[in-house]
Parts: C-alpha cells; structure tokens; sequence
C-alpha cells in the first residue's frame, strides 16, 4: 500500500476463517463488538518467546506480552516470505526494487526480458526471490512482449501484478511459505462488498495473471485471496529510493493502535524485519503498531484505515474529540474569539462538528471540503520550499488549532529543512530564525510525547533537531553576556539529555540510513561536549 505522510505501512492482524475484528474490537460492518477491552484468550501460544499468541474469538489472535519487557527490546525478528513492488509501482528493478533513472541505459534480464538495474544487482543473484520464483515462468510465457503495446499506467499494473503471482508461485516453490502466508487473513468477504476494490483487483490483477500473462493454474478465487492478503498485511519497506512491500510470519499478529507501543525497521539488504518496544510492558499488555501516520487528525486516519486496512477504528485516542487534549484536529471558531470547534462524535465520520465554547455548528461535510482543500494546497508546496511551509502557516493559523495535523505536517517539514537548505544553514540563520526552529521542535514533541512516547523513531529525530537551536543561542548569549551560570548549567542539560536519547533511539535505525547518521552525529557531539 502506498505511503500516506510518508510513513511507513503497518498491517492489520489477522483472524482466519472466524469473524475478522479490529485491534478494537469491530466487527465486518465495522461495528464495535468489545469496548471494555480483549477478552479473557480460549488458547495461548508461547514458544519461548517475549510475546504470547492470544485468541478469542472477538479479537481473533494478537499479541500480549509475555513476561515484563523493557523499551527498546526487540520482540520479532523475521525475514520476509515475499516481497514485490508497490501497488501501481512506477518500473522498478526487479532484484533491488530501485526505480530507473530517467534516459538511464535500459538493461534487460538474460531470462525473462523484463527491466533491471544491472546484471550485478545484488537482488538478482540465484537464491534471489526474483531468480527463484517468477523470472523462468515469465520467460516461458513471454510476458515480456506485453511491454511493446502496454500504456505506461497498463505497465504499472503490470509491476503490482508481481507481488501477486511471486506469492502464488510460492504454492509449488515452497509450500511451507506458502502455507504460513494463508495464515494471513485477506478479509475476501469484506472486500467484495467494495465493488471498486474487488473490480479493480478482477481487471487488473486476476485477469492480468489468468488471460494476459496464461498463469491458469491460479483460480481466480487464489488470487482476489492473495490480494487481500498483501493489501491488508504487507508492511512497506526499505529506504527512500526502495519502492517495495513485504509480508512477514509473525508480524502479523500485531494489532492496532493509534498510539503504538512498538517501532519497526527493516534491514536494507536483506529486508529482515525487527519489531521494538518503544515503551516497558507488563505481561499481558497488548503489543501494538500503528498502521497509519499518527501526525495525522482523527477524522482522516480513520477514513485512510477502513479504506486501507477495512476497519473503523475506535481506540482510545480516536474515540477523545480532542485526541488527549492536543487538539489535533481542532479548528479555530469564526464566531468566539477563544472557541475551537471539535466533533461531536469521533466515532461518526458524519457527526456535526460543534464549538466548544459557543453554539456554532459545522456539518461535517462542510469540514471535509475544507480539509480537502487545505491538504491539496500543502501537498502541492515544493518539499524544500521553507518560505512556502512559513506562508501556510501563516495563511491558516487563525483557521487551524497551533496542534492542527495539516500545522504539525509543515512543522514537521520545516523543524528539519531549518539548518540544511542553502539560505537557512545554521551559521546563516537569524537569531529569530533559530527561535523560531526551537519553537516548532518543542511544538512537534508535545504531540509525539503523547502519540509516540518513549524510544519511538519520529520522537529521536525531533530531539535531535531541537538540540541545534539551543546550542546556538548559547552561543549567541554567552558572548553577548546575557546568560548567567544557572542558565547555562540549565540549557546544556537539556542539550546534553537531547542529545543522548537521541542517539539511544536513533541507533536502532538500519547502518547508512539518515536517522542512523544522526545517532552517530549525537553521539560524537555528546563525546565532545563531555570531553
């Protein structure tokens, strides 16, 4: 599934031939069956490992703790059973999954005629998934021609069709992996009530694999299941310039929440999956992840999971109007001067959105176009234009809450381009200016400390990026003389503590990756500061 926010995806977990539930407890319609919390489990699955397999048969099977865990352990670590592109994939490399450079040289595989980045790519050796399952199939069928009279879009189905089939030919490559990927449910009857989803799927997957490519061996029923089964399960995976999926064994499990318990990462070459605490558990507590972006307001990240994951959510979080007290979708009142209009009912996409402090009411429809269009106007902003981030916020901060989602994604954006884009270098920025980023910092981890408590990724980079602004200032007042010992002993405290739970959080992160470099980078600016 695509990125939203640039988040990596999570999964929903999974209920095999029972009735499917939310993490939250919903039924097929999407209803809430358990508001009280999981029931007492009719079976446990241990195996020695620091999680327990629960079942019920509201909850299905999810994940608890099985002893007293700490933050930063690490609870799964797994390969994938298979991997393949993203859905509607622009052409990628088969083995790496890197997209081609535009006039780059166009390289063929020996065996199947399809794309790759070179005949040295470290995913095509022989043990590769690519090799292995379907590179001699599509050279017995000649798929390869199909490209000469396919559209561009035709051949972005054609990429996503991949992940399907390398799955189904797992049925006689390797019917072990095979058989612990139908372990995973695909909520089929779910998503045939979806006309356009299941359509989609029959005219460009099904018919794709059975007529155009002449894999029949495949029923039609396997793939619309394999379907399910990678839309509802696959996590996304690798760095920016890695446009893949991957489903993975155990993983699964996990259930949802929107204020997550776990982090993720993936290893860069082999793709193995390690799943972390970000906060300590007692036994029996739930292990969660979040599979959508939780700096995203109430009424979009329960419209993305159904549409993505088929459920409404109803935790905690999502069931708060003011999503504890942030107000991350509060919006500004035209009529009080203090009021900030709020839903009446989180629960109910269509539930009138009232002010809090006067009798003011919005429809929610009216609430929805407005935050359509807001969206469409940042999205639409150049990823590395600071000016255009500042005039939005300055456009709509007496429109938007301070915590306002679609305010915390500019921040986000400018928390990280202020000191890394020519014109805005540290040593080029204002004294106001440099404020101004340790503002935004400590205004983003007010809300990641309550989404994102604990050892999560997204907090680690914050802290990170706050550290920089109070270095300078100290700079700045220590040589114009406006800062006493107390007040230094004080910011370099929180520097120094900034700056070691940044590298502790941002270690975990995979060798290479920018998140990993900042860990290093805290770590030797702790070194000297210590020295």
């Amino acid at each position: 599934m695509p990125a939203n926010f640039k988040k990596k995806k999570h999964r929903k977990h999974k209920n095999q031939n029972r009735q499917h539930v939310s993490s939250d407890g919903e039924d097929e319609t999407g209803e809430s069956t358990n508001k009280e919390g999981p029931p007492a489990p009719a079976t446990e699955e241990n195996n020695n490992k620091p999680y327990i397999v629960r079942y019920s048969d509201v909850w299905g099977r999810y994940l608890v703790a099985a002893r007293n865990l700490k933050a930063g352990e690490k609870i799964i670590q797994v390969e994938p059973l298979a991997m393949g592109p993203w859905a509607a994939s622009d052409p990628v490399c088969l083995g790496c999954y890197k997209r081609f450079e535009k006039g780059s040289k166009v390289i063929k595989c020996v065996g199947c005629g399809w794309r790759i980045c070179s005949p040295t790519c470290s995913g095509l050796t022989v043990g590769g998934a690519h090799k292995t399952l379907e590179c001699n199939p599509l050279k017995t069928h000649n798929v390869a021609q199909l490209f000469e009279t396919s559209s561009a879009e035709q051949i972005k189905l054609m990429y996503e069709a991949i992940f399907a089939l390398r799955c189904l030919l797992l049925k006689t490559t390797n019917p072990e992996r095979y058989a612990t990927l139908l372990e995973m449910e695909p909520l089929n009857e779910l998503r045939q009530k979806i006309s356009s989803l299941w359509k989609r799927n029959q005219e460009m997957i099904v018919r794709r694999i059975r007529d155009e490519w002449k894999f029949d061996e495949f029923s039609e029923g396997e793939i619309h299941t394999v379907c399910g089964i990678i839309e509802v399960n696959s996590f996304q995976i690798g760095q920016d310039d890695v446009h893949a999926r991957a489903l993975y064994p155990e993983a699964f499990y996990i259930m949802h929440d929107c204020t997550p318990n776990t982090t993720h990462t993936d290893d860069p070459k082999t793709h193995v999956l390690s799943i972390r605490l970000t906060n300590d558990l007692k036994a029996g507590d739930p292990i969660t992840l979040s599979y959508s972006y939780t700096l995203q307001g109430t009424l979009k990240r329960r419209q993305h999971l159904f549409e993505s994951k088929f459920f409404w959510c109803q935790c905690k979080r999502c069931s708060d109007p003011t999503e504890f007290s942030t107000n991350c979708s509060s919006l500004k009142c035209t009529k009080c001067p203090k009021g900030f209009i709020l839903t009446t009912n989180p629960l109910d996409q269509d539930a009138d959105w009232k002010c809090k402090s006067c009798a003011h009411t919005i429809p929610a429809k009216i609430i929805v176009q407005l935050l359509d269009r807001l969206f469409k106007e940042l999205d639409a902003i150049d990823g590395n234009s600071i000016d255009l981030y500042e005039q939005f916020n300055a456009k709509y901060k007496n429109v938007l809450h301070h915590n306002h989602y679609l305010l915390l994604s500019t921040k986000h954006s400018l928390c990280q381009l202020y000191g890394k884009i020519s014109g805005y270098l540290i040593s080029e920025m204002s004294l106001q200016q440099i404020k101004q980023k340790e503002k935004i910092c400590r205004d983003l981890l007010s809300v990641v400390d309550v989404y994102e408590p604990g050892l999560s990724r997204l907090r680690g980079v914050i802290m990170y990026e706050l550290h920089a602004p109070i270095m300078v200032q100290i700079k700045y007042q220590s040589e114009a003389g406006q800062m006493n010992a107390n007040q230094l002993k004080r910011m370099l405290t929180e520097v120094i503590y900034l700056l070691k739970h940044s590298s502790q959080i941002l270690s975990f992160e995979p060798p290479g990756s920018q998140e990993y470099e900042m860990a290093l980078a805290a770590r030797d600016a702790l070194q000297n500061m210590q020295a």
